[in-house]
């Protein structure tokens, strides 16, 4: 009777913990699981789910942190004004932690709902409603030329959220980076082995996106166990105008 009270304690613990880590990403309890079936499930081989993340050196004190306002969508300290999506994206954490995407209020990817694996993570959002349409990971069990297709099956007016996790380096090729820079990226070019990255861009975009970051790997710098530190962004995304919409 006393083990069977210690492995309760245990697992409610454990429960509480991650619902805590959820909440402090959405800011609110009321999220959303997109139904999208991408094939990736916990028999599939590109599938990895450790426990236990190697402890960052000099870990930094996250008590003086200031908590957003409650309510917020995807937990920005400030609403988004009108005609625009609030969106937070975070990119894995070594090989242990998949990445997270939170888009309008709602996580559409996470390692909590089983759809994220190593190498690539992509969030495919209608950029008129804001409604999330695909989620896709790319991993070793997919053929270079697999990537090469979806981005250029992707059709205009869509917003085109992006993270890393483990090794994204192994899937990309001279062409996959490339679509990416018509997305909008300008960093991807200059990714290699185990860097960690993290990127928002539009099919509409005939700019260099303002929504990218690259975190190398490096030796010297590195925060956990031969790995970078996370990189993450969170912002206001601008909805994609129609035709009708301009003047």
């Amino acid at each position: 009777m006393k083990y069977q009270v210690h492995w309760y304690l245990v697992a409610l613990i454990a429960t509480l913990v991650i619902l805590w880590q959820i909440s402090t990403f959405t800011g609110s309890w009321n999220f959303t699981k997109i139904p999208v079936d991408n094939g990736l499930n916990r028999d599939t081989p590109g599938h990895r789910l450790h426990v236990g993340l190697p402890r960052r050196e000099n870990e930094s004190d996250l008590s003086s942190i200031t908590a957003p306002p409650p309510g917020q969508k995807c937990n920005l300290s400030e609403a988004c004004p009108d005609g625009s999506f609030a969106f937070r994206i975070r990119s894995g954490a070594a090989n242990v932690v998949g990445p997270t995407v939170c888009f309008d209020g709602k996580i559409a990817m996470s390692h909590v709902l089983n759809n994220v694996g190593p190498g690539l993570n992509i969030v495919l959002v209608n950029g008129m409603s804001g409604v999330v349409e695909d989620t896709m990971n790319f991993n070793r069990n997919h053929k270079a030329e697999e990537l090469v297709q979806y981005l250029k099956d992707i059709q205009p007016g869509k917003i085109v959220l992006a993270a890393s996790f483990d090794d994204l380096a192994a899937k990309l090729t001279d062409e996959s980076r490339e679509l990416f820079a018509k997305l909008g990226s300008n960093l991807l070019k200059s990714l290699n082995s185990r860097d960690n990255w993290v990127f928002v861009g539009s099919t509409s975009s005939e700019h260099i996106s303002a929504f990218e970051k690259l975190c190398p790997s490096d030796e010297k710098t590195n925060v956990y166990e031969g790995w970078p530190d996370i990189v993450e962004l969170s912002s206001c995304y601008p909805r994609i105008q129609t035709d009708a919409d301009r003047p």
